[in-house]
């Protein structure tokens, strides 16, 4: 195909000049491979520039996690392992309710650092061996505030800190601090409320010898319906069954005793 064009110095007048196929180089084109390439170059610099900075940015979020992660273990050492089960329970049950693979990253988050919010409580209430007075459960219910109102200055890390906000919310309305009810807690706030309560039950603390896995898993299930999401206890307790010894392990319950 061709049309008459103007034509330059090298070209007779009333010349006409080819159009490059797909593919083809026109000698003649306005665009040259040079000139696209000069003008291509910095967009393609920027380009780079910008994963380079999103892999860093990735890469200090990871260690704000971890450094997040750390300071639970010097308030209390049980604290930072409970929350790397439990973000690993996370994942497994989130899995398992088919949730879109852009929101595990966050309930990942949360799980993690579901109880960030306790580095705001006094040492005095977190290790009472003894049953907390009604003002200290009142301060002790402060944590997901305290955890979401640090998180969610994080870039990045804003749908993470609405899980650890609501993640003391009860499926019937009567849980903390929002009264949220039923499909109005954010599913990752639900999956939290589950396999944390369970973990907390099973775990020995100074105070307390943990529970054993037939009485925890009874009272999930009393539960279910009322203060946890009946969906998350029936994909989370096959897990619990199948990872019974290395779960009571951990926690620090004799697995005769779990038994």
């Amino acid at each position: 195909m061709q049309i008459a064009t103007p034509v330059d110095d090298r070209q007779r007048a009333g010349g006409l000049l080819p159009i490059p196929r797909i593919g083809e180089a026109a000698e003649d084109a306005i665009f040259r491979g040079g000139a696209v390439a000069k003008i291509a170059a910095p967009w393609v610099s920027a380009g780079i520039h910008v994963k380079q900075m999103e892999e860093q940015i990735g890469a200090l979020r990871s260690s704000l996690i971890c450094a997040f992660n750390q300071l639970l273990d010097l308030k209390d050492l049980n604290t930072g392992v409970h929350s790397t089960r439990l973000a690993e329970w996370a994942l497994h049950v989130a899995g398992e309710l088919g949730l879109d693979q852009s929101y595990l990253g966050d309930i990942e988050v949360a799980a993690l650092l579901h109880d960030i919010g306790k580095i705001g409580i006094a040492d005095a209430i977190l290790n009472k061996p003894a049953k907390l007075t009604a003002e200290e459960y009142e301060l002790m219910k402060k944590h997901p505030e305290y955890g979401w109102a640090v998180l969610r200055q994080v870039p990045g890390m804003e749908r993470a800190s609405l899980i650890i906000l609501h993640h003391h919310e009860s499926y019937d309305g009567k849980g903390y601090p929002g009264g949220l009810k039923g499909e109005e807690i954010p599913i990752g706030s639900r999956i939290v409320s589950v396999i944390d309560a369970f973990d907390a039950m099973v775990s020995s603390r100074p105070y307390r010898q943990g529970l054993p896995f037939e009485e925890a898993e009874r009272r999930l299930l009393q539960a279910s319906g009322t203060q946890f999401d009946a969906r998350v206890v029936e994909r989370f307790l096959p897990l619990a069954r199948a990872e019974m010894s290395s779960v009571f392990a951990a926690a620090g319950t004799a697995v005769s005793t779990a038994l």
